[in-house]
């Protein structure tokens, strides 16, 4: 296979000759063909290259999930450089942050990212491309059709795609490189699996900065399909959107399962289109599965598992009504095998393999480069032997049968609405708030569902005021829920804060539906 058709770019082509006239997009009932995407991303990609004074690093998207977002992301690929997903209804701070680490030349926003400019100094004198309206903002990138380019820009494998970032525990969050080689190899995996084709239709549940929004975009764009965005409002009827839409390959986090069950949009046999089900981001239940497999009678469903730095998911497990109920670990599907062409250790707390049980750690062509600043790597990567290892900070067993079953987190790191958060970063935002002398936060599962419950010292605050003064350094899915008042933290026989007494609180303060105060 020649380079180019191992990258990104190559793989929208490779769509473009399947289906020229096929719609690429979707949204808000207006489509964009193959074709018309194109010639959009050739005409970015020429105006933004023209705007810069030397060659770009890297274009930032400043959009959120739509038409600008997704043309933004392929006009960078064409430009040759990573693209940078930033989502305009994150804190001003965090994407600040982003800008300056991720190296950002010149940008893509729509309006509410074009909103935001005032607010980012590090914006200022960066050529904006504004698609949807006027120019300004910054050197402004006129939309001219005789700049555009002829071709792609070409880009080796072994170049950075995507820059991506994930919560840190320092109050700042990690840039990981994600090159096209870990995505060349990784949508071989998905595509030898499921054999997409240009009449399938994929949703689009992830904002474009989440790191599974990747599998949808350029899984449908590779095989000449259709990518569909999902909006909120689709949940209150999720089995007629899906239907309507004629969706064939649907991806989500789990959470999505018990939305659409509440609000009744997912009923049994309602969703007869849907011929592949897959599910990341968070642990997977058996209840949820079964429901999901219900509604979808039709498709076939599988469990996704991998941190960002595996490059969006790196095992898969096929739910069998049957055989995976009697398999599950404390009700969690497994995560099953490795894709092909990785290695994993299981290390124990003292760093040694065991050969059972222990924290899961992979190695292979989808393990990234790495985070952009080196000092993020420290306990992350780890090479033994000739071979470079990332510790996902997540527990395994393996079953039986040689798959792996997860028994939850080693670390401070959970998932919440399929979001990895730091609870170290969290405590660093709050303890930065108003009157705040100390703050643990700990995630426990309230209704069904993984929420963070925040417990601090100093002077008491309401929730609301919480959420206001967070929401300036944190996205919301990374603000707790619940806020517990108290005197002094409770300590360990070591003096240190004991955490398991507060999660054991905590469980107890919500155990059965119950909110004891």
């Amino acid at each position: 296979m020649p380079p180019y058709e191992q990258t990104l770019p190559g793989r929208f082509l490779r769509g473009l000759a399947l289906s020229p006239d096929g719609d690429a997009i979707r949204c808000r009932d207006r489509g964009v063909t193959y074709q018309q995407a194109h010639q959009h991303a050739l005409t970015w990609a020429g105006n933004l290259l023209a705007a810069c004074t030397s060659p770009p690093r890297s274009i930032g998207v400043l959009a959120g999930k739509g038409v600008t977002a997704y043309i933004g992301i392929l006009a960078a690929q064409y430009c040759g450089v990573p693209a940078v997903p930033l989502q305009p209804d994150f804190p001003l701070s965090r994407t600040r942050h982003m800008l300056a680490a991720g190296g950002v030349s010149a940008l893509v926003a729509d309006e509410p990212g074009f909103r935001l400019l005032p607010g980012l100094p590090e914006a200022d004198g960066l050529p904006v491309l504004r698609p949807a309206g006027p120019t300004g903002g910054g050197p402004a990138v006129p939309v001219r059709s005789g700049a555009a380019l002829s071709e792609p820009r070409a880009a080796a494998p072994q170049d950075t795609a995507y820059i991506l970032f994930t919560s840190g525990s320092t109050g700042r969050p990690k840039g990981i490189r994600i090159s096209h080689t870990n995505l060349h190899h990784y949508f071989g995996e998905l595509e030898t699996r499921y054999q997409f084709g240009p009449d399938d239709v994929f949703s689009q549940v992830f904002d474009p900065a989440f790191d599974c929004s990747i599998f949808d975009l350029f899984a449908a764009w590779g095989a000449g399909g259709t990518l569909v965005t999902v909006p909120s409002r689709a949940f209150t009827a999720l089995s007629s959107f899906v239907t309507a839409e004629g969706i064939t390959v649907w991806y989500s986090t789990p959470a999505v399962i018990s939305v659409a069950a509440r609000r009744g949009g997912a009923g049994p046999g309602s969703m007869p289109t849907v011929r592949l089900s897959t599910f990341a981001g968070d642990a997977l239940k058996a209840t949820d599965a079964a429901a999901w497999q219900e509604a979808t009678p039709d498709s076939i469903l599988d469990n996704l598992y991998g941190p960002a730095e595996t490059t969006i998911t790196c095992t898969s497990y096929r739910w069998s009504a049957d055989s995976s109920p009697h398999e599950c670990v404390n009700g969690i599907v497994p995560i099953g095998r490795l894709h092909g062409g990785h290695d994993y250790l299981l290390l124990d707390t003292d760093g040694r393999e065991n050969g059972t049980e222990g924290e899961l750690c992979v190695s292979g062509p989808q393990v990234t480069p790495g985070y952009l600043d080196a000092r993020d790597e420290q306990g992350r990567f780890f090479t033994r032997g000739s071979r470079r290892w990332c510790r996902t900070g997540d527990r395994m067993r393996i079953a039986a049968n040689g798959d792996l079953l997860f028994l939850g987190r080693t670390d401070n790191q959970v998932q919440v609405q399929g979001w990895r958060t730091e609870l170290a970063e969290v405590d660093h935002h709050l303890r930065a708030c108003d009157g705040v002398a100390d703050a643990v936060t700990v995630a426990t599962e309230i209704d069904g569902v993984l929420q963070l419950v925040c417990f601090y010292t100093g002077r008491p605050t309401t929730p609301a005021d919480f959420s206001r003064q967070l929401l300036k350094g944190l996205p919301q899915q990374m603000i707790p829920r619940h806020y517990q008042h108290l005197t002094e933290m409770p300590l360990s026989i070591n003096r240190k804060v004991d955490r398991p007494a507060l999660r054991e609180r905590a469980r107890d303060q919500f155990r059965a539906g119950t909110r004891r105060p």
